[in-house]
């Protein structure tokens, strides 16, 4: 991570981020998913890494309501997270995803559900146990939970407008 500086994501990085996005997923997806959820409001943290002027890597937690009964809860859903290839395996993903994490609670946010691999994301304190309960289109091994306090472990998973296009 030598040389790499994380910090929050600023209007005039919205060239590099699609940048970052685009190559690390291969196509334009997650870039317009970011770039919606930017546009729609729906940003609870967006952070960037940054390396000799240069964007090489992006994370953006989006608000996630969570419906139970006449009950809601809000938390964060972490989507997506994208390091440039040419800079993999330097611990800048993990620097992303640990800066938010605690971020995310110095403000109070008690529940962070991600769809990923759970191995990677595991390694966070990520866990499907942790998610199992919740209704979601995208119920499987992959949707994970983290809590961080007192958290709901049953409901629907209503995720931005941003991933209706999903």
């Amino acid at each position: 991570m030598n040389g790499v500086t994380i910090r929050q994501a600023e209007a005039s990085d919205r060239a590099g981020i699609r940048r970052v996005e685009e190559r690390a997923f291969g196509q334009v997806f997650e870039a317009d998913l970011v770039e919606q959820l930017v546009a729609d409001g729906d940003t609870v943290l967006e952070l960037v890494a940054e390396r000799d002027g240069s964007i090489v890597g992006h994370v953006l937690f989006s608000r996630l309501g969570i419906e139970a009964g006449d009950a809601r809860f809000e938390a964060v859903a972490l989507a997506p997270l994208a390091v440039d290839p040419d800079f993999h395996s330097q611990g800048i993903g993990s620097a992303l995803v640990e800066t938010a994490h605690a971020r995310l609670k110095a403000d109070g946010e008690r529940l962070s559900v991600v769809l990923g691999d759970p191995a990677y994301y595991g390694r966070f304190g990520y866990a499907h146990a942790q998610a199992a309960g919740f209704e979601s289109d995208y119920q499987g091994e992959a949707l994970q939970a983290l809590a961080w306090g007192e958290a709901p472990t049953t409901g629907l998973l209503v995720y931005a407008r941003a991933f209706l296009a999903l």
